[in-house]
C-alpha cells in the first residue's frame, strides 16, 4: 500500500501541470510533459518490480493459512496500480490531443482576428484547389515535367492577406463615417470611400510579414467650393508641378442655412459662419498637402477611442508630413501598418492627384503628384479574374524580393509584368508555366535595358484594357520612357547591366532556396 500511496502522490504532482481549458501549450510545456511522463513510467516500473518482489517474499515466509490472503492483497495492489496507470495514460493522451488542437488554432487565427468578426475571402484557395483537381487528370509526362514539379513545391499555401485587408477597410470605413458625422456642416474637404491600393491590395506584396496596407481617400470639394486640377499643358507628360486650385462658388440660390462666400461681407461671414476652405487648409489659393495631412491626423487621434477596433488594437501615429500613417498593435503583439493618402480624381477617370510624394523629387506643400495607383489595382483585379492561376502575381513577388541595392525599382518590374500580361495569352500564365513566365520577365527586362527603353504602361499604350478609365490626354500622349536615365547616362546603364547580372544570380539562388525551404510545407 505504501507503493500505491507514492504513486498517487506522483499523480497528484503531475495533474497541476496539465493545461486548463482555453490555455495554450508552448514548446517548453510540451517537452516538460513528455519528460514528466517518462519519469512517471519509470517510477511505475520500479514500483511494479517492488510489488512483485514483496509478493514473492511474502509467499515464502507466510504460513500456508495466510497464503490466500497474501495473494489477494498482491492482486488488489496490482489492480489499483493498473487503474492509476490507465488514468495517467488517458490524461497524457488528452493533453497531447489538446496541444495539437490548440497549435492548429494558433496557426489559423490570432487574437485580433477573433475580436473582429469578418468573413474570410477564400477565392484564392478555391482556385488553387480547382487547379489541383484539374491537374490530377494530366498525363504522367506532365507529372514528371520539371517545371510542374517545381511549381507544385514553390507555390506553398499561405494565409490569404485579403482577410486582413477586409479588417483594414472596415476600420478605415468606420473612421470616415465618424468624420462625416463630426464635420457634416463644416467646410473641410468631403472624404469619400477609401480605395485599397499598392502591392498589398494587388496581392503580390514581397514583405508579407511587415506589409503596409495603403488606402487612397478621395477628396471632394465642400459646398461653396470647387477643385480645379492644374496639370500643365495638354498632353505634357510627365506633368510638372500639378496642383489643386480651390475656387469659391456662388451659393446665393439653392443652398439653405449657408451664407455665400462671394456675396456676403467679411464681417457677416466671420460672425455667422465657419471659415472657408481657403482659410483652413490652403496656401494661397491652392490646397496644401501638409496642412491636409496634419488636420486628418489630429482628427484620427481625437476619434480613435470611438472606433470599435480600438478594443482590439493600440494605435500609434507615425511621423508623416504628406499622409496619415498608423501603427496598430494587437493583443497578441502583432503589428499592423496602415497608410492613408489623399487624392483628388481627374474627372471620372482612374487617375488622381495624390498627397503621396514622388520618388527622388522635391515636392512643395502645394504639389499633388499624379498617381496611377487606382488604375493599377483595377488592372490587377481585372487580370486576376481572367488569369485564374495568378502566376503573374507570384512572378512579380519573386522578382521584387531580389531588387535591394540595385538600379531597379519594383515599379520597373511591375511595368514589365503588366506589358507581358497584355501581350502574352493569359492561358499561359498558369502555375505549371510559372518558370517560363519568370524567364520571360527577365528576358523582357534585359531587352529593355539593352534598348534603354521601358515604356510607361498607361501613357500612349493601346493595350490598356477598356475597364481602365483614362483621360483622353493620357491615351493620346507619347509613350513615357522609364529608362530615360539610362539613355542619358552611359555609366548608369553600364552599372545597371552589372546589377542585372546580380539579379539573375540572386533569382537562381532564391528559387533553389525557396524550393528546399518550402518543400516540407507544401500540401500536394
Amino acid at each position: 500500500m505504501a507503493a500505491i500511496a507514492l504513486l498517487v502522490r506522483a499523480l497528484l504532482s503531475f495533474i497541476p501541470n496539465l493545461p486548463m481549458a482555453g490555455d495554450e501549450l508552448d514548446e517548453a510545456t510540451r517537452e516538460f510533459m513528455q519528460q514528466r511522463a517518462l519519469y512517471v513510467n519509470a517510477e511505475m516500473t520500479r514500483l511494479l518490480q517492488d510489488i512483485e518482489d514483496r509478493s514473492v517474499e511474502q509467499k515464502t515466509q507466510e504460513q500456508c493459512d495466510f497464503a490466500w490472503g497474501a495473494l489477494l492483497s498482491t492482486a488488489s495492489e496490482q489492480w489499483h496500480f493498473c487503474v492509476i496507470a490507465g488514468v495517467l495514460v488517458l490524461l497524457f493522451g488528452l493533453c497531447w490531443v489538446r496541444f495539437r488542437n490548440r497549435s492548429r488554432e494558433a496557426e489559423s487565427s490570432s487574437t485580433e482576428e477573433r475580436c473582429c468578426c469578418k468573413t474570410v475571402n477564400v477565392e484564392e484557395e478555391q482556385e488553387l484547389e480547382q487547379e489541383e483537381e484539374e491537374s490530377e487528370g494530366e498525363s504522367a509526362d506532365d507529372e514528371r515535367d520539371l517545371g510542374w514539379t517545381f511549381e507544385r513545391r514553390f507555390f506553398r499555401r499561405v494565409q490569404n492577406p485579403a482577410y486582413i485587408g477586409l479588417v483594414v477597410e472596415d476600420l478605415v470605413a468606420e473612421l470616415l463615417w465618424l468624420f462625416q458625422k463630426r464635420f457634416c456642416n463644416s467646410f473641410f474637404p468631403v472624404l469619400q470611400r477609401a480605395i485599397g491600393v499598392g502591392s498589398t491590395f494587388e496581392a503580390w506584396d514581397p514583405c508579407e510579414d511587415s506589409a503596409v496596407y495603403q488606402l487612397l481617400v478621395p477628396l471632394k470639394a465642400p459646398r461653396g467650393h470647387r477643385f480645379q486640377l492644374q496639370m500643365g499643358a495638354t498632353g505634357q507628360m510627365p506633368v510638372e508641378d500639378p496642383r489643386i486650385y480651390v475656387e469659391l462658388e456662388c451659393t446665393c440660390t439653392g443652398q439653405q442655412n449657408m451664407l455665400c462666400f462671394l456675396h456676403h461681407s467679411e464681417e457677416e461671414l466671420t460672425r455667422n459662419q465657419d471659415p472657408s476652405l481657403l482659410h483652413i487648409l490652403c496656401t494661397g489659393s491652392y490646397l496644401d498637402v501638409q496642412k491636409t495631412a496634419l488636420w486628418f491626423q489630429t482628427f484620427v487621434m481625437s476619434a480613435w477611442m470611438d472606433v470599435s477596433h480600438s478594443r482590439c488594437y493600440n494605435m500609434e501615429m507615425l511621423p508623416s508630413s504628406r499622409s496619415c500613417k498608423l501603427q496598430l498593435t494587437g493583443d497578441s503583439r502583432r503589428t499592423l501598418f496602415i497608410e492613408l493618402i489623399f487624392g483628388v480624381q481627374q474627372g471620372d477617370s482612374d487617375i488622381f492627384l495624390s498627397s503621396q510624394a514622388a520618388e527622388d523629387t522635391f515636392n512643395s506643400s502645394t504639389t499633388w503628384p499624379v498617381t496611377y495607383a487606382v488604375a493599377e489595382v483595377k488592372f490587377f483585379r481585372h487580370m486576376a479574374r481572367k488569369a485564374s492561376a495568378r502566376a503573374h502575381l507570384k512572378c512579380l513577388q519573386t522578382c521584387a524580393c531580389i531588387l535591394t541595392g540595385t538600379s531597379f525599382s519594383t515599379y520597373d518590374f511591375k511595368t514589365a509584368v503588366m506589358h507581358l500580361l497584355t501581350t502574352t495569352p493569359l492561358s499561359r500564365w498558369c502555375r505549371k508555366n510559372f518558370l517560363l513566365r519568370l524567364q520571360d520577365t527577365m528576358r523582357y527586362m534585359r531587352w529593355c535595358l539593352e534598348e534603354k527603353r521601358l515604356n510607361h504602361f498607361f501613357l500612349g499604350n493601346e493595350n490598356v484594357p477598356e475597364e481602365i478609365s483614362l483621360p483622353l490626354s493620357f491615351k493620346m500622349a507619347e509613350p513615357l520612357n522609364l529608362f530615360q536615365r539610362f539613355a542619358q547616362d552611359p555609366a548608369a546603364c553600364a552599372d545597371a547591366l552589372r546589377d542585372f547580372i546580380k539579379l539573375e544570380h540572386r533569382l537562381i539562388r532564391q528559387l533553389i532556396l525557396g524550393y528546399w525551404e518550402r518543400a516540407p510545407h507544401t500540401e500536394l
